[in-house]
């Protein structure tokens, strides 16, 4: 990707000069990119913008809605827990686009369609995240709890201040995933936006595709900015991912 983004645009795979590496960059295709999306009414900075607003955003509310509800699950006794959880497990065995119609014509009748609210609000609840989180508080030791409930801990405080905590791996694993699945959502975004304003990067890049060409320089090119985010956003995170994997190796 990086590569062809910096191949001559009008030869990035001809056969004729086709090579593994180019002998000239064409450091150009960066901001030409960037003026060809303008052209086509698209401003690549606004894209960019809404995409990080809609991932930061998403992100933080997946987290936050599947960690509460996994806690409930895992520690809070209630008539019907199991079951009610076993129904909301078993939502994740419906595909999303059964349920992309459902879902529009809500957004639609609350009046949310062309908004931040669509980009964002429906991707905030997940049965993965709330399963995953869930098997994770299951596995840290009660007594932690307990200590915390004797020393005057509300259950509020329980969950801030010790089980947050520590679920550091898991809640990163879970951000990390989730960002990238906001990120990179196309169908949901092209489907609940009517105004260039609102839409995201990945409806952007679709300009430089023709019917007929595409120029895989200039596309490699927008990628590879596209890709940035997630690149910070692994590195950041990758630390507690080799800590999650220590854990499950000294569990087992």
């Amino acid at each position: 990707m990086v590569v062809t983004s910096l191949r001559e645009p009008s030869a990035a795979f001809s056969t004729a000069t086709i090579e593994w590496f180019p002998k000239q960059l064409f450091w150009s295709n960066y901001p030409d990119a960037i003026a060809r999306m303008a052209a086509d009414g698209m401003n690549f900075w606004r894209l960019y913008g809404n995409s990080l607003y809609v991932a930061a955003v998403g992100t933080f509310g997946q987290v936050l809605t599947s960690s509460m509800a996994a806690y409930a699950f895992a520690r809070l006794r209630f008539p019907g827990r199991e079951q009610l959880f076993f129904g909301y497990l078993a939502t994740m065995m419906i595909p999303g686009s059964v349920t992309l119609v459902p879902v529009f014509a809500v957004v639609r009748a609350l009046g949310w369609v062309n908004t931040y609210w669509a980009l964002i609000v429906p991707g905030i609840f997940s049965p993965w995240g709330t399963f995953m989180l869930r098997q994770f508080f299951m596995s840290l030791p009660r007594e932690l709890e307990e200590s915390a409930r004797i020393d005057g801990a509300s259950l509020t405080q329980i969950f801030l201040r010790v089980t947050l905590p520590l679920s550091k791996t898991a809640l990163a694993t879970l951000a990390t995933f989730t960002f990238m699945g906001f990120w990179g959502s196309f169908m949901w975004p092209l489907i609940v936006t009517v105004t260039p304003e609102l839409r995201t990067l990945p409806i952007g890049l679709t300009v430089f595709t023709q019917r007929y060409s595409t120029d895989y320089s200039l596309l490699m090119a927008a990628s590879v900015m596209a890709t940035l985010p997630l690149v910070i956003v692994f590195l950041f995170n990758q630390r507690y991912f080799i800590e999650s994997i220590k854990l499950q190796g000294i569990k087992g």
